[in-house]
């Protein structure tokens, strides 16, 4: 095996199934880890990184795949901490007992979170993707802003949607910033990667509403009846909005009324204003859920 082919294959991983201590940022595996903060290296090796306790929790309890855990001397003796590190053994993987040094050269923060998790990295099909009933999915346009992206992940997941389709170059959804913004909700949240292209062949074959927001939107985005049908919300670039190829596909453009001086709105907020328009009907207060079939 070349040094390229160990490095695709996780050479950050060796004899899993123990705790090692590591204390220099020379270390090889310190180094891969770091490596991560780059999207090339988190391409060729298929995974990335997620900050935090909590998110290496849900991501284990929702059945991702995790290949190291890392955790500082500071998580030593957290109850927590200590499940979590056993749960990563019997899946086979690596857990790596560090410094604050070597943990916050990990993650580039001065403060960082006891804990990360490294996992493999999932993305759905768009053939895979056939909504039905009341379901709603985003799709986003070449967004690039990754705390846009990963708030608008959270946000998806609070409003009950069903899934992301990136369109496009849209920045990373794997990138520290971007996983940090999800606050684990990326884990809950099926994504996408598509080109336009192929979303728009797709889109041929969905009976449902795609609605468009567009500052030349004629139709008030409260006055459009969603429900009843699956819907696609459609969201465009932080700068351009959406381009004519893609607005031409929608069967609506909508316009959020605005008052002030702003001549728009965050893309985040904009996407969770309509989201959670098109979700009115199926949203309570006490956490049940409406019938969306």
């Amino acid at each position: 095996m070349t040094k390229q082919d160990d490095r695709q294959h996780g050479s950050f991983i060796s004899k899993p199934g123990k705790v090692k201590e590591v204390t220099s940022l020379t270390n090889p595996i310190v180094k891969d880890l770091r490596s991560l903060a780059l999207k090339k290296f988190r391409d060729q090796q298929g995974v990335f990184l997620a900050e935090g306790l909590k998110l290496v929790i849900d991501a284990l309890d929702l059945g991702w795949t995790i290949k190291t855990l890392v955790y500082s001397k500071a998580g030593k003796g957290n109850s927590l901490v200590e499940q979590v590190a056993a749960r990563t053994i019997a899946r086979g993987a690596d857990v790596l007992e560090v410094n604050e040094k070597v943990i916050s050269a990990i993650t580039r923060r001065d403060n960082p979170q006891m804990v990360v998790g490294v996992f493999e990295q999932k993305l759905e099909s768009l053939s895979s993707i056939r909504p039905h009933g009341n379901e709603v999915y985003v799709a986003l346009d070449r967004v690039r802003d990754p705390g846009n992206l990963g708030t608008i992940i959270r946000t998806a997941d609070a409003a009950g949607a069903k899934g992301i389709i990136l369109i496009g170059d849209t920045t990373d959804p794997f990138s520290l910033e971007t996983v940090r913004a999800t606050m684990g909700s990326l884990f809950a949240m099926p994504l996408v990667r598509t080109t336009e292209a192929d979303f728009l062949a797709w889109r041929k074959g969905f009976s449902g509403l795609i609605v468009g927001t567009h500052l030349k939107g004629a139709v008030d985005y409260r006055t459009i009846p969603y429900k009843g049908k699956p819907v696609v919300l459609l969201m465009g670039n932080e700068q351009q909005g959406l381009p004519e190829t893609l607005a031409a596909t929608c069967d609506k453009l909508a316009r959020i009324p605005q008052e002030g001086r702003a001549d728009s709105l965050n893309l985040a907020i904009a996407t969770g204003v309509m989201l959670f328009e098109i979700r009115r009907d199926a949203l309570t207060l006490d956490g049940s859920k409406q019938d969306n079939s």
